[in-house]
């Protein structure tokens, strides 16, 4: 791996299964140019650790740029990325908005506070694009985000439909996808450690307490003392998932 040093297990893996997922489904191409959204948290920031790793032994060039949305509940928090991006040498377009409070506050009636915040950032990230000339931009979701919002679906709206690892967007003038989509969000976690990633923690007012965050609590609750359960579950949402990519590649 070069410069990276040798990998642990945690951290091979990782590096292994978004190589395996790119490739199944001809996620980039010669020369893309794509915008990782990060956050911050556990997942994107192993996400563009990962990328960086990955940028360097795929078989073309990729350009990769870092795309910071603060929501606005702690205007300093992202400087530990900023840092990050400067020693790694990687560009990075940061910058401080209102959303998080905005969703929190009086102007937003009729939705929740994750969903009014969550449309703004998203809204601002596709502009990025656009403002950058990307042709990608990235998330770094993972399996359990993927099992999560599969039964969010099947339960609230009737769809046996997870997350798409890739999709285009705006005609196919930008690509959306999630390279981690395979990774289980323990392993994601014992990556980041190990790697030492400044990651810091998310003091919006309703992390924890969505409704996502029960359909999780009620999986893990119906899989617990019964791993085989668990690996069923993740490998058949996995699989459906990577095999619909592919009939639409």
């Amino acid at each position: 791996m070069g410069s990276w040093g040798k990998l642990t297990f945690a951290q091979k893996t990782c590096v292994s299964l978004t190589g395996k997922l790119m490739q199944a489904t001809d996620m980039v191409w010669d020369g893309a140019r794509i915008g990782m959204a990060v956050s911050g948290g556990v997942d994107s920031f192993v996400m563009l650790q990962i990328m960086l790793i990955r940028q360097a032994i795929m078989p073309f060039p990729v350009e990769l740029m870092v795309l910071h949305v603060n929501p606005g509940f702690d205007q300093y928090s992202h400087i530990p990325l900023s840092q990050w991006c400067a020693d790694h040498g990687v560009p990075a377009h940061i910058e401080l908005t209102d959303y998080g409070p905005r969703g929190h506050s009086e102007e937003n009636r009729k939705k929740s506070a994750c969903f009014y915040c969550s449309r703004l950032r998203r809204k601002r990230l596709f502009e990025l694009c656009g403002q950058y000339d990307l042709t990608h931009l990235a998330f770094g979701h993972n399996a359990d985000d993927n099992v999560v919002t599969y039964f969010m679906n099947m339960l609230q709206n009737g769809r046996a439909e997870g997350i798409s690892p890739s999709e285009g967007f705006f005609g196919g003038k930008l690509q959306v996808i999630r390279p981690t989509l395979l990774l289980e969000k323990k392993v994601v976690k014992a990556a980041a450690r190990q790697w030492k990633l400044p990651i810091w923690e998310n003091i919006c007012p309703s992390n924890g307490i969505t409704k996502r965050d029960d359909i999780h609590e009620w999986l893990k609750t119906s899989w617990k003392g019964n791993k085989r359960i668990k690996n069923n579950i993740f490998n058949a949402i996995s699989r459906q998932q990577v095999d619909l990519t592919r009939k639409k590649v």
